[in-house]
Order: C-alpha cells, then structure tokens, then sequence
C-alpha cells in the first residue's frame, strides 16, 4: 500500500503513548453493525468529553464519485472499482491523521477493512504518525440478523435511493459476497484488537491496554440492535419549584401529585402490564413520591440525584446573586464547567451518570427515568448527540415526559406534555 504524507505543520506524537489518541479501526463485512457501533462509541466518548469522530470511507466514496453504484463496483475483480475505493480509504485516513493533529483523541476509521493487507497498511501509516490502533472486528453468521440489518437501514441508504427494496436488497448482499470472497478475520495475537460475535453472543479482547481502550471494552459489552423506549421526566412541581429554591429534598405539591396520576396513566396506556418495564429514580422524595403512582418496579439510584448545589442549597438564583455575587457571575461565565462551592459541576454530573448510561445501553426493554432537571439534560444529550457543553442550556420542562427510542442511525424522539406547566419551572441548573 502507498504511504500517506501529513500536511506540513502536523504532529500527533505530543503525549505518551498510553495516554495519547488512538484509532479505532473497524472490521467486518456489509450489514454487520459496523457503522452502527462506530457512532455510538463517537457518542459516548464526545459525551464523556473527549475528542471523538467518525471517518467513514462509504461517506467519502458517496461524496467524490456519487451514489448508486451497483454492486459490480465492489467486485474484487473491478481494477477500476478497486482503484477508486483506495483512493477513498487513503483520503478517509489522511483526513483522520490530520484531524488529530489538530488535537482529536479518539478517531474511528469506518471502513470493511476486510483483508489482512488492508489493515497491515492502516496500522503501519497510524504507527508511523505515533498514534495508537485498537481493531474492532463485528462478526456475525445469523442469517435473520444479517437479513435485518439489509431491509432496515441498507435497501434505505443513499446508495438505493428510489430502488425497490427487493432489488436492493438482492443487490446489497451481491455486494456483502464480492467482499466475502477476499474476507480474512482478525487473528493476529500481536495485535489490539476486539471481536464482537452476533451482536454481543460474544466478545474476544486482545491486547488491550489503556484507559480509553479499557473503557471502550467495558462499553461495547453493553451495546445491542434491539429498539426500545426510554421515557425521560423530571418529578411532579415540588414545594422548591414553588419557591424557585434549587436543591432540597421537598415534597410534591398539589400540581406535583396531579401531573404523578396524569404521568402513571399515560404509561399504562402505552405500556400494557404484560409489557416488561423498569422504573428509575433518584433518592429523593419528589422522584421517589412522583413514581410511587406508576405501580411497576421501581429502582432509586443514587446517581440519579439532582446536581449538587453545594453551599447554594436551598437558594433561590436571586440571593446567589445577592449574597454570592462572584460565584454568581462565574457560573453565568461558564455554566457547564462551574462548580458551586462544596458541589457539582455539569462536568462531574456527567462522570457521576456514566454507569447509568451503560445501564440504559444495556436494557432491552422500556425503562422509565424519572430524575430531575440537570440529569435529564445530561442524559438527553446523550442520546441526542448534543456537546456536552450544552447540557445546561437543554429545555426539560416540568409535567413533560419524552420518549426516546434509540435506533441505528439516531434516536426518535417524541415530548407530550400532561398538563399545565408551573409557573416555576425550574430547579438546579
């Protein structure tokens, strides 16, 4: 394979190698979850605040020479087709190299990546600009599995647009066997690298060193195709949103225990009782009393408590401002970063909801949230792929419930809201 030359000026050789970028280099044939996989692991990473992005040489491939190619440009035999889709994949990696130059730290290269020349090559040019690369190989031999993946998201890709779907499809699992013919797992016990095996059956770990390979491991155990709703609300107004006072552990009002019924019946009318369900609270009074009228089993999670206010509990914002004026105003500065004293910043709530994440990841059936404002936004972002920093600025208003249904690519989203609103509808930013 030709080598790749880095723009003048670019160096990705600035911190040890362990704690440095690395590349993660995706390996499989067509349909077999491979784009899917690439960007959730870019949305945990950019959630958890690093540098994360996905290159996709299909995107690249599209975007140069058009859409629509017919399943003989991927035949192994095409000279042309094979020249023209190494110019992409050289393209697709410069780009990346280039990208963390500039400062990226985590960096996916999409691609089938399906021959052991093919990837002797990656490795060697990713080497050789010092970065790091952790293979990550999806494998799967289920038929239906396969079968779903081609009629759910590849006969509507770009590449079919206004085809049937039958021959789409026909035509996409010609182009899976042209890929099959030259296809070599990954079975070098040198190299970094992870299998996943029929979508988590199992999962093979070599090589793997590091803090974000260890935590990459700890997240794709947890990943899985099957859609599933995820109701987000904040609790019932409480006798703080009243008062405008942040923090505390208030009761519900009155409107607080009327939006509990609405929200209790809303649920089982979307969620019959023979269907699976899962609760989730914070330990705090107002989540654990708004839950209490569901009636499904309920679990409250210490991570889920609302942001700490520190020394500013049970402040209304108005006397923070009067009484705490430079804390007030380095909040206004930095909202996502500021830390109230003896508390919590956005940054730490995300670190501290991490495991709750792999928990939602992890479930295969509905599972209903009911937190509080700043936690809700946090994991909103999540699954919508907002920046972290624009976590404090995510509308969660109260007696709204939005359901989430995460799918292969994005997350639908629907927001119902049972009732008047509160004229103090806030909390904890």
């Amino acid at each position: 394979m030709d080598a790749i030359v880095l723009p003048s000026g670019v160096s990705v050789n600035q911190r040890p190698v362990d704690l440095g970028p690395v590349v993660l280099v995706m390996v499989g044939l067509p349909a077999r979850g491979k784009s899917y996989t690439a960007r959730k692991v870019a949305r945990y990473f950019n959630w958890l605040g690093y540098r994360a992005r996905v290159f996709n040489v299909g995107e690249y491939r599209r975007h140069n020479l058009g859409a629509g190619q017919s399943h003989t440009f991927f035949d192994p035999h095409n000279v042309e087709g094979a020249r023209a889709r190494r110019e992409m994949a050289h393209a697709a990696l410069h780009d990346l190299l280039q990208w963390i130059g500039g400062g990226g730290e985590v960096a996916i290269y999409d691609a089938t990546n399906s021959t052991r020349a093919r990837r002797a090559w990656v490795r060697q040019v990713c080497q050789d600009a010092g970065v790091r690369v952790v293979f990550l190989e999806i494998a799967c031999e289920d038929e239906a599995i396969i079968e779903a993946s081609i009629r759910r998201t590849k006969v509507t890709s770009p590449d079919y647009v206004g085809r049937d779907p039958d021959d789409a499809a026909a035509d996409f699992r010609a182009r899976i066997a042209h890929y099959a013919e030259s296809y070599e797992p990954v079975d070098d016990p040198d190299q970094s690298f992870i299998r996943i095996v029929d979508v988590g059956r199992q999962i093979v770990v070599n090589r793997i060193q590091g803090y974000l390979p260890g935590r990459l491991v700890s997240f794709l155990m947890n990943l899985h195709l099957e859609p599933r709703p995820i109701y987000l609300t904040r609790h019932g107004e409480s006798l703080y949103n009243l008062d405008a006072r942040i923090g505390g552990d208030s009761p519900l009002t009155e409107a607080g225990r009327q939006y509990a019924v609405r929200l209790a019946d809303h649920l089982h009318a979307e969620l019959p009782p023979a269907q699976a369900c899962t609760v989730w609270t914070s330990t705090l009074r107002r989540t654990l009393e708004t839950a209490s009228w569901i009636g499904r089993p309920s679990r409250a999670w210490r991570v889920l408590d609302e942001i700490d206010a520190g020394v500013c509990d049970g402040m209304t914002y108005a006397q923070i401002a009067r009484t705490l004026p430079v804390e007030h105003a380095a909040r206004k500065a930095d909202k996502y970063r500021y830390r109230y004293p003896r508390g919590e910043s956005y940054e730490d709530l995300i670190a501290r909801l991490e495991p709750a994440i792999i928990e939602l990841e992890r479930q295969r059936h509905p599972v209903v949230v009911v937190a509080h404002q700043a936690v809700l936004r946090a994991i909103y972002a999540y699954f919508l792929e907002h920046p972290p920093e624009t976590c404090p600025f995510l509308s969660i208003p109260l007696h709204t419930v939005i359901r989430l249904v995460p799918g292969a690519y994005g997350c639908e989203e629907l927001r119902l809201h049972l009732g008047p609103t509160p004229e103090s509808s806030q909390g904890a930013e």
